[in-house]
């Protein structure tokens, strides 16, 4: 699974340069130009692929040790008051 998500986030880095759309003029919903429209696409899309990975890919037990209690460790001989 995280090779698909590695997979899918080169595509993003190299999907991102959008030289395609460089010398387009068209407008979309009225007002938004071509790059923005890409660029609002790329962003939704990298959220998809964060999401993702959290999902799918993340570590199982990172989490666990905020449930446990904190270790016991004593003063030294200097620290005293």
């Amino acid at each position: 699974m995280k090779f698909l998500i590695w997979i899918l986030v080169a595509a993003l880095v190299i999907m991102h340069q959008d030289f395609w759309n460089w010398d387009s003029s068209e407008i979309y919903l009225g007002f938004l130009p071509v790059g923005l429209t890409y660029h609002i696409g790329i962003s939704l899309a990298a959220s998809f692929v964060w999401a993702m990975a959290c999902w799918l890919a993340w570590p199982k037990g990172v989490d666990e040790f905020e449930n446990e209690p904190a270790p016991v460790t004593s003063a030294r001989e200097g620290d005293k008051a």
